[in-house]
């Protein structure tokens, strides 16, 4: 999709999704609202959470097929975010050394960490797309901005 295409399509779903989540006090309702209209209004392959638990990075809300449960400690696109702190594009996850592959189709990724109140990273957006590069510097922009919104959504 052309960038600025692209990027007025993330800004009225960044709109409509402040405008959803302003009334909610719940993260977990957020991380699913979120997905959902990701994954729909993008048509991603894959949208969703995974969320540190004991150590663990384990699957949240998500949209798409069958997900891993627990991603295996360090390895893998979310690990390097989680462990980094940044969001990570990949454009071929098969040239990613350590991907975790949980749906075959998958062929590019990109990873936004995202915290809670108190500033701890408390898990990732994980979203999976079925063509190559299709991740730039717009979904980062975009995406860092939306994962604000579960923990502080505001009115536009």
């Amino acid at each position: 999709m052309e960038k600025n295409k692209k990027a007025s399509r993330y800004e009225r779903l960044y709109q409509q999704l402040s405008e959803l989540l302003i009334k909610s006090n719940n993260p977990i309702s957020a991380m699913a609202t979120i997905s959902a209209v990701l994954h729909h209004k993008m048509k991603f392959l894959w949208t969703g959470f995974y969320l540190l638990h004991d150590g663990k990075l384990q699957v949240g809300p998500y949209q798409g097929a069958l997900a891993c449960i627990d991603l295996k400690k360090a390895t893998g696109v979310c690990w390097t975010s989680v462990n980094s702190g940044q969001s990570v594009i990949v454009p071929d996850v098969h040239a990613f050394s350590g991907h975790i592959a949980c749906d075959s189709r998958s062929k590019s990724e990109m990873v936004v960490p995202f915290y809670n109140d108190q500033n701890q990273l408390i898990g990732v957006l994980d979203i999976d797309s079925d063509e190559l590069n299709t991740f730039d510097e717009t979904d980062s922009h975009w995406l860092e901005k939306t994962v604000k919104l579960i923990n502080n959504p505001t009115s536009i």
